[in-house]
């Protein structure tokens, strides 16, 4: 919870609001910041008027400060965190330190992305360059009311700029980077008529890598990105419009980079066998693989949406078609021995959405909207993981024994079967997955204007219904993964008795009586330094190395495949001017997010459905319960808010209590992810936002946020020896201080030339990445500073220098358990220092 002082701080600040004096300013004279309009509500309102906790990200500050995708973004909104993880697509947005979606498609993301209305169901269909822009919007806390579903931590709302109706225009620049950088972009608007214009804009984003694969000496972490947008903007009439866009971007990059941070006992292993590892040395971006990783990644849709102005009240159609393909392979153990080769996989995403709302024109005591969202979308997943050349001999080490002479080769020839079958190159697992997935939502919010439109009551629902329908079909060819090594274990138990009662001058019977006794006392008991074989069966120490065991497909006998969730969620909020430039709310809201499936190698039947599986006779050897599913989402936030604008100052503070009941967790083991819910989790903080312009030329901004996340309950939250009780735990990855501080001067030189230059800095306070891995391993602490130089002309010539990182400051940005390598651990380092200049010629 908040501390007392703390609170009386923001309690002096609220206060001190009211009584701020404003910055001397002649009466005649605009405002140097300017006012900016936002849709955070589906409506137009400005910033200060909406009484959400929302942050702008104006064109301006996007071309300022390089903001050259969502991942950038976070740079300038502290209360948002973007990680990329092992691959291009597996990305992850995170807002007051909820959110999830990444590594598995069967899990949306907390955090909704929409692009021009438009909703984004995965991340890897947000990660292309930013096109020609007007604003991006980050609304932070659940906002189901209004979008639906997967909006249950926040929203990230990208707006562009429409077609130009009354003159063509354009733009096209150069940017010249270090790591060989080269980013080429071109738009061109204008009208066809007096009723159509069109605008299509384009671009291309090449680099090097930063990160060393001392293998062959390749790069990984490049860019290779490419993107076209077309928009048709047609208006019949004075209140008829519509507005098609098709667009199109694709990725091919080698990422990404990881770095050993533990090198653990079995680094050993894999040097006897000839691989090699980097060891404990995360921020010299180079280690060993044995293969370049390939991530593809097309994305493409069309959309229409349609506004028609009645007197009183609007009527707006979204329609849209997305298509989204990836196509990943990884070199997943992370050194240069082919352990594992490969681990490959194939995802096809299409996804139907259509909104369609009535909007009341503003011109009332009340407010109102109504709507309706339809959301039909069919995943395809197919992947490979199968052991390479150097595992069997990795395996043998890790026995005991030596490459071709270990105890795999006594269970080998004890169970009749060739040597060398287990862990031969090529045995593994080959997947396929599906989802279709319906979802409809029926939305509603009014504004009820009061006491001479000083106070506004705003009081929203939402129903939805969602429903799953999954499947599962999976062929596993490790054959000692396959193996009941209690059964095994057994048998030779069985065997070694057997022929010391015979040797001791017992008979046949009176010896098989005595070793099946024996055997069947002896073969479910671990060995242990207290008690060694042979009063153990020694073959279940091997159980580690069962990674694949069989799988059981679903839908079956016991399991549908199926999941049905609905659910209504709400808003309340009171709005109130409490001078002309001062408005205070206070609210309480709720988000849902459905339930996200396990569309993976990970997936395992609940413990309560095994019973139930076995009595079908669908049980398998090695079969362990696990999670084939996370439930449903359930998000509450209180909060109350402050906004302030002035002549040359605005202040904007946020304090809530947010949770989510049911929070979906995904967690990697070093073996595999575990997909769960948490009991509770929650984030008591506040947010401030403060922008001063104590000059015309000067502008100076300050925002910042304070989280204090915590887990209520999560008693059975998976670790990597075992179930482990985080209650009462702080929330690893959420730092509790986040601020952004900058300033950008501008100035003008000779007769028709100005310029500007902006600095940033960025700053974490140090927190654990992870819930399993340790902080003394791996924690985060993030101090940057960015900057920039720019000159304009009025013939539309525009010059910048800029750099990211110019401090070059060194952190993890997340951290796991090494693949398969016990005691061990990995990480993903952060991008260093980059810097270029860009050109720009506006027409």
């Amino acid at each position: 919870m908040l501390k007392r002082p703390v609170l009386m701080g923001i309690s002096a600040m609220i206060a001190a609001s009211f009584t701020m004096p404003v910055l001397a300013q002649d009466e005649s004279s605009v405002s140097p910041i300017e006012e900016i309009v936002v849709t955070a509500s589906k409506r137009a309102q400005t910033l200060q008027e909406v009484p959400i906790a929302v942050s702008v990200v104006t064109s301006e500050t996007l071309a300022k400060a390089q903001i050259r995708d969502i991942k950038d973004l976070q740079s300038v909104v502290p209360s948002l965190r973007v990680t990329q993880l092992q691959q291009t697509g597996n990305t992850n947005f995170v807002i007051r330190g909820f959110g999830n979606g990444a590594n598995n498609a069967g899990i949306e993301p907390s955090v909704g992305v929409f692009v021009d209305g438009v909703y984004r169901s995965r991340s890897a269909s947000a990660l292309a360059d930013l096109p020609n822009l007007e604003r991006i919007e980050v609304l932070r806390g659940p906002q189901s009311t209004l979008f639906g579903k997967n909006a249950s931590a926040g929203v990230i709302s990208v707006i562009t700029a429409k077609p130009d109706m009354d003159a063509f225009g354009g733009s096209a620049s150069l940017t010249v980077g270090d790591f060989n950088q080269v980013i080429a972009k071109g738009d061109i608007s204008g009208p066809l008529s007096d009723t159509v214009a069109f605008s299509l804009s384009g671009s291309t984003n090449k680099r090097d890598g930063y990160f060393t694969n001392l293998t062959n000496g390749s790069k990984l972490n490049e860019i290779d990105r490419f993107g076209l947008r077309g928009q048709l903007l047609f208006q019949p009439s004075d209140n008829l419009e519509f507005r098609f866009i098709a667009d199109y971007d694709e990725i091919d990059e080698a990422c990404c980079g990881v770095a050993n941070l533990v090198n653990g006992p079995t680094g050993g292993a894999i040097q006897a066998i000839g691989g090699q590892i980097l060891p404990e040395s995360p921020f010299a971006r180079a280690q060993y693989f044995d293969f370049q990783p390939t991530n593809k990644i097309e994305n493409s849709g069309v959309s229409l949406q349609a506004d028609y102005d009645f007197e009183t009240m609007t009527l707006t159609s979204i329609t849209s078609y997305r298509n989204q393909s990836r196509f990943e392979n990884g070199d997943v153990d992370f050194t240069s021995a082919r352990l594992i080769d490969p681990n490959s996989g194939d995802t096809n995403i299409d996804t139907f959405t259509q909104e369609l709302r009535l909007t009341s024109s503003g011109q009332g005591a009340v407010d109102w909207m109504v709507g309706g969202f339809f959301f039909d979308e069919e995943v395809d997943v197919e992947s490979v993981l199968t052991y390479g050349a150097d595992f069997r001999n990795y395996a043998d080490i890790l026995t005991g024994g030596i490459p071709g002479n270990s105890v795999l080769n006594q269970i080998e020839g004890g169970i009749g079967v060739p040597q060398g079958t287990f862990f031969a190159e090529g045995q593994g697992r080959f997947e396929m997955f599906t989802q279709d997935n319906q979802a409809i939502s029926i939305f509603g919010q009014v504004d009820i204007h009061m006491m001479d439109d000083r106070t506004t009551l705003t009081l929203g629902a939402n129903y939805t219904d969602d429903e799953k329908d999954t499947s599962a079909n999976m062929v596993v060819t490790d054959v000692f993964s396959d193996l009941d090594l209690e059964a095994v274990g057994g048998g030779f138990i069985f065997a070694g008795v057997f022929q010391q009662a015979i040797a001791g001058g017992a008979d046949v019977p009176t010896a098989t009586a005595i070793a099946t006794a024996t055997a069947a006392a002896l073969a479910p008991v671990q060995c242990s330094a207290a008690n060694p074989p042979p009063a153990c069966n020694a073959l279940l120490g091997l159980q580690p190395l069962q990674f694949m065991p069989q799988f059981l497909n679903f839908p079956n006998a016991v399991e549908n495949g199926r999941s049905a969730d609905d659910k209504i969620t709400w808003t309340a909020r009171l709005a109130f001017d409490a001078t002309d430039s001062t408005n205070i709310y206070i609210g309480a809201a709720t988000g849902f997010k459905a339930t996200s499936w396990n569309l993976s190698r990970d997936s395992r039947p609940f413990a309560a459905d095994l019973g139930a599986i076995n009595n079908a006779g669908l049980g398998l050897n090695n079969l362990n319960a696990g999670t084939r599913l996370a439930g449903p989402e359930e998000a509450t936030v209180y909060e109350i808010g402050l906004k302030t604008r002035w002549d040359r100052a605005t202040l904007n503070v946020a304090i809530f209590d947010q949770s989510i009941k049911g929070f979906q967790s995904n967690l990697f083991l070093g073996t595999g992810f575990v997909l769960a819910n948490a009991g509770k989790q929650s984030t008591t903080g506040f947010e401030w936002d403060a922008t001063v312009a104590p000059i015309d030329s000067l502008r100076l901004s300050f925002a910042g946020t304070y989280l204090d996340a915590v887990y209520d309950s999560f008693p059975n939250a998976s670790g990597v020896g075992g179930p482990v009780d985080l209650s009462g735990q702080d929330v690893a990855g959420v730092s509790k201080w986040s601020m952004n501080l900058s300033g950008i001067y501008s100035f003008e030189f000779g007769s028709s030339g100005s310029g500007f230059v902006r600095a940033e800095y960025v700053y974490d306070d140090n927190v654990p990445i992870v819930e399993n891995v340790a902080s003394s391993v791996a924690s985060r602490k993030v101090s940057t500073f960015n900057a920039s130089i720019g000159f304009e002309w009025e013939n539309g010539f525009e010059a910048m220098l800029w750099g990211r990182n110019i401090n070059n400051d060194n952190y993890l940005l997340s951290a796991f358990p090494s693949v398969a390598q016990a005691g061990s651990f990995s990480g993903y380092p952060n991008e260093p220092r980059t810097y270029g200049v860009t050109l720009t010629k506006r027409f």
